[in-house]
């Protein structure tokens, strides 16, 4: 199997399993971050969470795993192209290995608030004001990787038109929700719904593009 084919089944991978863990979070009552909890009902949402956490949590690996292939694969597509397409496309899985890096801490820090809510309410809003802004500012990763990637992609006549409109607007609202990060440490959402619009563009760019992959 070619690798760009497998980046292309990455991609999708990632999508499809992110949804899906999403979706069990939230069934679960998980507080995800900016979602406008005070502090004392995020502590009696954690303190009865740990097991449920287990079992979505044991798929987020995968989802690093297979954003790592769709970025790799991307990365090797465009590689070696005229003008500054290798740079943007660095630009872009620079991106992606950030924001690998970033949930994986947010990830571990949702087992420390299950912990700590069980054990005391002084760790627990320190531990949840770091998980907000930590998921703030890692709105910025995906906008770099929305940007590096859909400008080399231009440059290599990989992107559409429609596709590169689409990755460079939810970079844009990304980046915006990522500057609001520090007034969300209490748990508010400012600028969430920019955030949210940028968040769906992300996946359905990674979908078009892993697309592209497999037709190549």
């Amino acid at each position: 199997m070619e690798f760009t084919v497998l980046a292309g089944l990455g991609g999708i991978g990632f999508v499809l399993v992110g949804v899906v863990i999403n979706a069990i979070y939230l069934r679960s009552g998980l507080p995800l971050p900016t979602s406008g909890k005070g502090l004392d009902a995020t502590v009696d949402s954690y303190a009865g969470l740990t097991d449920a956490l287990k079992k979505p949590s044991v798929l987020v690996p995968l989802t690093w795993l297979f954003l790592t292939l769709f970025a790799t694969g991307l990365l090797s597509a465009l590689w070696g192209g005229t003008g500054d397409q290798g740079a943007w496309a660095l630009v872009g899985f620079a991106g992606v290995l950030l924001q690998n890096a970033t949930f994986t801490c947010i990830e571990a820090l949702r087992f420390g608030m299950a912990t700590a809510a069980r054990h005391g309410r002084g760790e627990m809003a320190g531990l949840w004001g770091m998980s907000n802004v930590l998921f703030g500012f890692n709105q910025a990763f995906l906008a770099m990787a929305l940007l590096g990637f859909t400008a080399a992609g231009v440059g290599a006549g990989l992107v559409p038109f429609w596709q590169a409109a689409l990755g460079y607007l939810s970079a844009a609202l990304l980046m915006l929700s990522a500057l609001a990060a520090p007034y969300n440490v209490e748990g508010g959402n400012r600028l969430g719904l920019a955030g949210l619009i940028g968040w769906l563009g992300w996946i359905t760019w990674i979908v078009a593009y892993s697309v592209s992959l497999l037709l190549r």
